[in-house]
């Protein structure tokens, strides 16, 4: 079966993972700096970690944060972890991202930060908020911070300038599931020596180092993953994904959509381990985006939108973290491209102001297009390991739909 996602790992992660190495940490984060182009890295255990640590750095609580209604929900979680409210806002359909105009109205006098997220590998118009946040500035008197979220969008460009230069500061998720990865593990990235100080010094001073055990667990856990994405053994693990709970001790500790929670680890320092994986992936990272972007335009190319199908829009400078198409049924969809050995993601299957959780922080549950997103999207396989037969069986099995 192929999977909907695969990391794109190689024998080279895994010798890197086995083989000691001092000083890991610190090199992952000058070499993360240098090759997306800021001045600083920050490496943390996840990146809900990173965030929640930059709000508690900068001292900034009881504010509203101001967030897409359709994204992640961790980032919504260490929102109210660090002792401030998610202000949501709806998003646009051309690209997935949050709507402009609504931020511009969202902004208040409690307003503390606003997350910028580039959802599914596409940059969010980084001009046009800068421009609505110094406005807003110049109007209420008072500092009101940018941090790009780039989980979905290492590389993503406006107009040809990194999106996650713009701001104050941008975080990375690496995870299995992203892009690249380092095990697991977070990045913020910043072009300002007084942010990264304050949220280093916090770090350092609130964050343990883990043990041996933890590295051993990570070891393990990635020696699992090489054959656990394997074509041909993939299908029993869809399998006990989907028709067991045999697997939930590996997902559920880390995201519990329906509880407002961070991982029992999530205040330990990145490993060694992690850090030099992720040292071998950004050595990888041109080939990764180049193989992504080539994959996203066949599909656009090759597959037909009849039947209420709305393919994902080509933009110049997107990453394609995913390839999202909109569809009538998803679960049909879904069904009937795993009896064809394809499975199909529906990542973000939730708008989060409509989550239990989450409805006492918001006064309306008029976010219709984010609910409409969180009902009606798939996607398409697109990672790097994809063959040119794969991609085409892909194509042919969604045609024949």
């Amino acid at each position: 079966m192929i999977p909907r996602l695969k990391p794109y790992l190689g024998k080279e992660e895994l010798l890197a993972a086995l083989t000691p190495d001092r000083g890991a940490v610190e090199r992952f984060e000058i070499d993360f700096a240098r090759t997306f182009e800021a001045k600083y890295a920050l490496a943390f255990s996840y990146g809900r970690s990173a965030l929640w640590a930059f709000f508690k750095a900068m001292n900034i609580h009881d504010a509203e944060i101001i967030m897409p209604a359709y994204t992640c929900v961790v980032v919504a979680h260490a929102i109210v972890l660090s002792g401030n409210k998610p202000r949501f806002v709806d998003v646009s359909l051309s690209d997935y991202n949050m709507e402009l105009d609504q931020v511009a109205e969202a902004i208040n006098e409690k307003t503390g930060a606003i997350i910028a997220t580039h959802l599914f590998g596409y940059p969010l118009d980084i001009d046009r908020l800068s421009e609505i946040v110094q406005n807003a500035e110049n109007r209420l008197g008072k500092k009101i911070w940018i941090i790009q979220d780039c989980a979905h969008s290492f590389g993503a460009e406006w107009k040809g300038k990194l999106v996650c230069n713009a701001g104050d500061a941008a975080l990375f998720g690496l995870n299995i599931s992203k892009m690249m990865t380092s095990i697991f593990g977070g990045i913020i990235t910043t072009n300002d020596e007084q942010v990264y100080e304050k949220l280093r010094i916090y770090r350092d001073t609130y964050f343990k180092k883990p043990g041996f055990i933890k590295t051993l667990r990570r070891l393990i856990y990635l020696m699992a993953v090489y054959p656990a994405f394997n074509e041909q053994i993939y299908g029993v693990v869809y399998w006990l994904q989907e028709k067991t709970t045999f697997l939930d001790r590996l997902t559920k500790a880390y995201h519990l959509d329906e509880k407002i929670h961070f991982p029992p680890d999530y205040m330990d320092r990145m490993l060694p381990i992690e850090a030099r994986v992720g040292m071998v992936q950004l050595k990888k990272y041109p080939e990764i985006i180049k193989k992504r972007r080539e994959t996203a335009i066949y599909y656009d190319q090759n597959i037909s939108t009849s039947d209420g199908w709305v393919r994902p829009p080509i933009v110049e400078g997107a990453t394609y973290s995913h390839y999202i198409v909109r569809v009538p049924d998803r679960q049909k969809v879904m069904q009937a491209m795993a009896k064809r050995g394809v499975q199909l993601g529906q990542l973000i299957e939730y708008s989060v102001p409509r989550m239990s959780v989450y409805e006492k922080y918001t006064k309306s549950l008029a976010y219709p297009l984010s609910a409409s997103c969180s009902t009606n999207t798939i996607n398409l396989p697109i990672h790097g390991h994809l063959s040119c037969l794969q991609i085409e069986k892909i194509t042919k099995d969604v045609l024949c739909l």
